[in-house]
């Protein structure tokens, strides 16, 4: 049984979380467990699931597994050596979509670092099959970095995203501790490859990326941060508290006030984002359909 988390005092009032709509997240639960399927949503422990599940009709699905190959310090998805692709898998997704009638559908995965593609054939064949069999559905895309591949994204791209989400997850100041085998420079080349592609193919479709706060970066770190995805043309924002899955996470330094992540929504609308969706319990699908203009 995993240690429960140590945190830096009692859960303030505003990280308390609303449980809506029991029974329609049973018929969503229901419908994942049959198709077998795996929603980061769960993995993650997301605190909003209830509301995305039984009021937004939003969902995020993971492809590949439930095994990641990389080791990052914050994230409760086993680590290991993953096992084969599911080629049906992308058809079942896109049929759980239908069934339930989403609005929008958010897919990610695990880091598959195994594969040559990074499995952005595998993301790509899930956007067409969503298409294929709801039409009017919106999809949004959060993928792994590719190790820097051009061409794994380019593939993703060519599906035709509403949104491609990318997130860099905190300050490049923390990457050795939080994200040991990523690159910072390496995520905002993927962005602004992303935006740069946007801009010549797909005007509507947004570029978005995200982050954590409360471990241990600095409101300075953040702006930078976030003027450096300005300046790779992202779209959207996504800032919210980090909460440690268990204790065998990385601590969590702080509990990050609501009056800090205002200040980051207000100076991210200045700076020309499209959207901030900045606040104790955001994560990176929140709201999602909102904040593609959906």
């Amino acid at each position: 049984m995993a240690r429960p988390p140590v945190l830096p005092g009692p859960r303030p009032d505003w990280l308390k979380i609303r449980v809506p709509a029991p029974e329609v997240v049973a018929e969503v639960e229901e419908l994942i467990r049959s198709q077998r399927l795996v929603t980061v949503c769960e993995e993650a422990r997301c605190p909003n699931l209830h509301e995305c599940w039984g009021v937004h009709r939003t969902a995020t699905f993971m492809l590949m597994g439930e095994i990641c190959t990389r080791h990052c310090g914050f994230c409760n998805v086993g680590k290991g050596r993953p096992g084969e692709l599911d080629p049906g898998e992308p058809q079942r997704v896109a049929e759980a979509v239908a069934r339930l009638g989403l609005r929008f559908a958010v897919v990610t995965s695990v880091n598959r670092d195994d594969l040559p593609d990074g499995g952005s054939v595998h993301f790509a064949e899930t956007i067409q099959w969503i298409r294929t069999l709801s039409p009017g559905c919106g999809v949004e895309v959060l993928i792994p970095d590719f190790r820097g591949d051009e061409t794994a994204l380019l593939t993703v791209l060519e599906a035709r995203p509403d949104v491609l989400n990318h997130n860099v997850e905190t300050v490049p100041h923390l990457y050795r501790r939080v994200r040991p085998d990523a690159d910072y420079r390496q995520s905002l080349e993927l962005l602004r490859r992303a935006a740069d592609w946007r801009d010549r193919h797909a005007p509507a479709m947004r570029v978005k990326s995200g982050i954590m706060v409360g471990l241990g970066e600095t409101p300075d770190q953040v702006l930078a941060l976030m003027a450096d995805w300005r300046a790779s043309r992202v779209d959207i924002a996504t800032i919210g508290q980090y909460l440690p899955p268990s204790g065998l996470h990385l601590p969590l330094d702080r509990f990050v006030e609501p009056a800090e992540f205002d200040l980051y929504r207000r100076a991210g609308l200045a700076m020309g984002f499209h959207r901030v969706e900045s606040a104790p319990l955001v994560r990176s699908s929140y709201h999602a359909k909102e904040s593609a203009g959906g």
